[in-house]
């Protein structure tokens, strides 16, 4: 059975490892720290994903000042599942959350050359590629997803 659910505390050495099981090819070591202190610190929404009890992926969403844009942030999932749909179900179940949130219209990310194809699939736009950008051999792919406008009723109209 899989389940999605928020980040809890408990839930940190199981993103960490995670994360370290998805080194070197995915992540840079120096990246470490950084998503540490992001588990650590971060109020914005974290979700994992757990099948049959063991945590097999997370990611999260922040949304950004002004509240129009939202940035998908340290996605990712067990390395021994890649391939079985973890990472759709993840990242449609941040997307959903992005776009129950009044007044974002876009959505940003950065990816490495790895899983821009995967993103691309949901619509993303590259805009910009820095190799090595996230250590070597680890290009960054920024990337933007704009997401539908919703159509108020015309004035006067009903329902």
């Amino acid at each position: 059975m899989q389940t999605v659910r928020p980040y809890r505390a408990g839930d940190r050495d199981a993103c960490l490892a995670l994360f370290d099981g998805n080194t070197p090819r995915f992540f840079d070591p120096s990246e470490r720290a950084g998503f540490a202190a992001w588990l650590d610190e971060s109020t914005q929404p974290y979700l994992v994903i757990l099948r049959d009890g063991r945590i097999v992926a997370c990611g999260g969403h922040a949304i950004e000042a002004g509240g129009t844009v939202a940035s998908l942030c340290w996605g990712m999932v067990a390395q021994d599942l890649h391939g079985q749909g973890l990472g759709r179900a993840l990242t449609q179940a941040r997307l959903d959350a992005i776009g129950a949130t009044p007044g974002v219209a876009s959505v940003r990310m950065n990816t490495s050359q790895h899983t821009q194809g995967f993103y691309a699939g949901y619509g993303f736009v590259t805009v910009k590629v820095t190799p090595d950008g996230f250590g070597p051999g680890i290009d960054q792919w920024d990337m933007v997803l704009q997401l539908p406008v919703l159509q108020l009723p015309a004035r006067g109209a009903h329902r």
